[in-house]
């Protein structure tokens, strides 16, 4: 949120970097699901897949959360961020930790998978970012919302108040 004088401002929150992980995540998946499956069994597929869910849910969650607390105020995304990465770290450790060695699971694919679902997300966020025009400041008027400035003469005196000229 900003503020304009005495009138407050909401900013939205854009979580369209979702949309790309979320496609980026479903093309490495078809091929590296059959590819774990080829290599490890059909336990190692179903791994892949499932860390690949859990990933991308993990990741819609927290930009979800991060973004209804910006809703409410700015400092508020900080502790959001924070605690949903608490909290998911805790649940898919829980996770890990319940699965069975010899389950209808992998747990090291699971793993590995979580692991480089989680390093593509974040590529795919931090580009997302840098090929974006996020403002830190209300971006100022577009030029077209100000009247045009009269035609120039030449030697005619400038009216008061307007541009001044360095020469």
């Amino acid at each position: 949120m900003t503020a304009t004088g005495t009138e407050q401002q909401q900013v939205p929150w854009d979580l369209s970097f979702l949309r790309v992980g979320t496609a980026v995540t479903a093309a490495l998946t078809t091929v590296a699901a059959p590819v774990a499956g080829l290599l490890g069994g059909w336990d190692a597929a179903v791994a892949v897949l499932v860390g690949a869910a859990v990933v991308t849910f993990f990741f819609a969650l927290s930009g979800l959360v991060i973004a209804w607390a910006g809703r409410h105020g700015d400092a508020f995304t900080l502790p959001a961020a924070l605690g949903s990465f608490f909290v998911k770290i805790l649940v898919l450790a829980a996770v890990l930790q319940s699965l069975p060695a010899d389950g209808w699971v992998h747990r090291r694919t699971l793993a590995w998978t979580v692991v480089v679902g989680a390093l593509v997300w974040s590529v795919v966020q931090q580009r997302w970012v840098w090929t974006r025009r996020l403002y830190y400041v209300t971006p100022p008027a577009p030029p077209g919302a100000q009247p045009p400035a009269p035609p120039s003469t030449g030697g005619s005196p400038l009216p008061p108040g307007g541009p001044t000229t360095r020469g």
